[in-house]
């Protein structure tokens, strides 16, 4: 399929063939027929990534803080390095649509195949031929509403939450600043409220537009004032309301609106702009100023949007779905006029012109601009990729006798499959990218025009079913990756699994009998154990007599409560999701399984939770004992991992792979590296080593289930709070 792209690092948009996405669990999979383009949010979004690095940084400084905090950390090349990688990503543009249900995923209820539906959402709702979109994000479309019409349901319900925001009321006078898409349907649902409208905007055209549509008076700031013509209108009592849908850079809007409104009135910002009210006259009027967020409520909770999980209508009688409906039956039944407002269509393989009228390099009068999609389109099953990816794996081990390069497909192409695993299995020789998987398509585009792989699926069957494919490396979220892994290894391919292997019980058992019936081999991502400071580490132990006493100290920092991370049915928690990290490299260090593991949790009080501040201690086989201590509650500026090794008079600390010191009989030996290096490249270059050599797994099935074990066990005993043996 084709879908708009733009780089973040140049500006450049392209129309680019990617992978189509498949119907999500939870979703439809839905054939756009025309999308909307924003004019104003997607132009801004366009200007942004067309700005030098410089401006980019100056719009965002809270994004330089964390590369400095990068920098201080891991080192100027690593801070680099992640810059360069987040610029090259690509941006999906789009938010708006209409088109027709091609597949249901698993789980979502009221649709069926062919269905006209609306959809919104940046990220899902994209301008691409076939797009997979969340459930809460889709609405049906009524018979007497054509597509047209209906791809404007979400710049409609970002209107229609700034108008509910505004509390109208019959007879109240509101006063709407901007007249541009957002604007002109504003003035319409204020006037189907029963309010006086008086529209404002530096352009007359749009201002008798507004006043067709039904504002009662408008008015040109460059040509008359605008808070006399709201004081003539309003016989000086000033409005009752201010909506400002005009983005600015500066915030004269928010002092315009001060001036225009009535004492105690209230004033909405759903535009974008400086934040920077005006204290006098908004505290001596006490004024309540509300900034709009999108779409309405359910907008940016992943829980509503990405999960399907709906607010009860007792308590949020207008979430975000049920405004898109809104607007839908506004314009079924006239209140809501978007024909008039539509100035352009566009064809999508002209979608590049489309975008030209929108920055302003055709500088042409426009509001609403439309992409039209073609009905006939290439056959789905291919994905985009060969002919061979259509059919179904074959559960056989590849013979690789003929070819000396390793085959890799790379499942997952999300930021950490491209910062840091791609760009190191690129390096390794004797390796090769086949083909990059992702459901959303654009990524695994990006990803394999970067790296050079040949073929851009959806699914992982379609990358087991090329015959040029040995391995595969999954770098997918946590919860599928014991399916994924075992999947892989029945259809004789040698697996490397990022972290972790399995997020319970009944995963792990999944897992553990692919393994037990596999002629591939799995390598888990644990690879900190590969870090050259970690094996100077073990080495500086060597021929040790006693325990080792480690500690493991994780200043993890926190994560917003909207992240997948901490989610735990998808991630498994940040113990079991990155605490196998450290098990696994104290278990490298000791040379044993851990057997034993005691915990507590601390910080519900303190507005954490308590899986992202725990304590843990882990005995293990051969008498080492090490402590882990994971914490969300440190400043981010000092190091995240510091490592400490007692043993025999002899002691090894380690800070965030920069530094290492070996303390003995008073003398300390330090070495130092000018970038973190984690052993993410040696790691990537033993698996390959392996599967050309025909060699065993780098890291043992054994260890691997004794370190995952060890993760439940922590959490077991923390919830618990009693010592669990394993």
């Amino acid at each position: 399929m084709r879908q708009v792209s733009q780089s973040y690092r140049t500006g450049k948009l392209a129309l680019v063939d990617t992978a189509a996405p498949r119907a999500p669990a939870g979703g439809v999979l839905v054939d756009t027929t025309v999308s909307l383009i924003s004019a104003g949010t997607e132009r801004a979004i366009v200007d942004m990534a067309r700005k030098n690095l410089l401006a980019k940084a100056k719009e965002r400084p809270d994004l330089v803080a964390k590369v400095f905090d990068k920098a201080k950390r891991e080192g100027v090349l690593a801070a680099f390095d992640a810059v360069r990688t987040k610029l090259d990503n690509p941006i999906p543009l789009g938010y708006s649509l209409a088109g027709r249900v091609a597949a249901v995923g698993a789980g979502a209820q009221g649709f069926t195949r062919g269905d006209r539906v609306a959809c919104a959402g940046a990220g899902f709702a994209n301008h691409a031929e076939i797009n997979a979109v969340p459930l809460n994000l889709v609405v049906p479309v009524p018979d007497a509403v054509t597509d047209e019409e209906a791809s404007f349901v979400t710049v409609g319900a970002i209107a229609l939450h700034g108008v509910r925001l505004a509390r109208p009321t019959l007879g109240a006078s509101v006063v709407v600043i901007g007249l541009g898409l957002l604007g002109q349907m504003a003035v319409q649902l204020l006037a189907a409220h029963g309010c006086d409208v008086i529209g404002v905007d530096i352009d007359p055209a749009k201002v008798e537009r507004a006043k067709a549509r039904g504002a009662v008076a408008g008015a040109v700031p460059t040509s008359e004032d605008p808070i006399e013509v709201v004081r003539a209108h309003t016989r000086g009592l000033g409005a009752d309301a201010v909506v400002i849908t005009a983005s600015s850079p500066t915030n004269e809007p928010l002092v315009t609106a001060g001036e225009m409104a009535r004492d105690r009135a209230r004033v909405v910002m759903v535009g974008l702009m400086p934040l920077e009210v005006p204290r006098k006259t908004y505290f001596d009027k006490e004024l309540e100023l509300v900034v709009s967020r999108s779409y309405g409520p359910g907008r940016y909770d992943p829980e509503y949007e990405e999960r399907g999980r709906d607010y009860p209508i007792g308590y949020v009688r207008w979430t975000e779905r049920r405004n898109f409906e809104a607007v839908l039956r506004a314009i079924e039944t006239k209140r809501l006029d978007v024909k008039s407002l539509v100035t352009h269509r566009f064809a999508f393989e002209d979608a590049l012109d489309a975008y030209a009228v929108v920055t302003g390099e055709r500088p042409e009068p426009h509001l609403g601009v439309l992409l039209t999609y073609p009905a006939e389109r290439e056959e789905r099953a291919t994905n985009g990729a060969s002919a061979a990816a259509a059919a179904p794996a074959a559960h056989v081990r590849r013979d690789r006798s003929t070819r000396s390069t390793l085959g890799v497909a790379m499942v997952g192409t999300g930021a950490f499959a491209t910062s840091v695993l791609l760009p190191a299995l690129a390096k390794v020789s004797g390796a090769k990218l086949v083909a990059t998987v992702s459901g959303r398509g654009l990524s695994a585009r990006h990803a394999a025009d970067r790296f050079g792989a040949a073929h851009v699926l959806s699914d992982l069957d379609a990358a087991l079913a090329l015959p040029e494919v040995d391995a595969v490396v999954i770098a997918t979220r946590h919860a599928g990756h014991a399916a994924q892994a075992a999947k892989a290894l029945a259809a004789g391919r040698d697996v490397f699994l990022e972290k972790p292997a399995a997020i319970d019980e009944a995963q792990l058992a999944e897992l553990a009998e692919a393994v037990a019936g596999a002629k591939g081999r799995l390598q888990l991502g644990f690879n900190r154990r590969f870090a050259p400071f970690a094996v100077a580490v073990r080495e500086a132990f060597a021929g040790r007599r006693a325990g080792l006493v480690m500690v493991a100290r994780i200043n993890a920092g926190r994560i917003p409560g909207t992240s997948w991370i901490a989610d735990a049915a998808e991630s498994g928690g940040r113990i079991i999701g990155e605490g196998c990290h450290f098990v696994d490299l104290m278990s490298y260090w000791a040379g044993a399984a851990p057997v034993r593991a005691s915990a507590h949790g601390l910080g519900a009080e303190g507005a954490y939770r308590r899986d992202d501040n725990v304590i843990a201690t882990l005995s293990f086989a051969d008498g080492s004992v090490g402590t882990l201590i994971y914490t969300a509650m440190g400043d981010p500026s000092v190091p995240k991992e510091s490592y400490e090794v007692f043993c025999e008079g002899k002691v090894a600390q380690i800070s965030d792979w920069r530094a290492l010191s070996v303390t003995e009989r008073g003398k300390t030996r330090t070495t130092r590296a000018l970038k973190a290096d984690k052993g993410h490249a040696a790691q990537l270059e033993a698996f390959v080593r392996a599967c050309n050599g025909d060699g065993p797994s780098p890291i043992p099935w054994a260890s691997i289930e004794a370190t995952t074990r060890a993760t439940f066990a922590i959490e077991q005993a923390r919830v618990e709070n009693v010592g669990v043996e394993f």
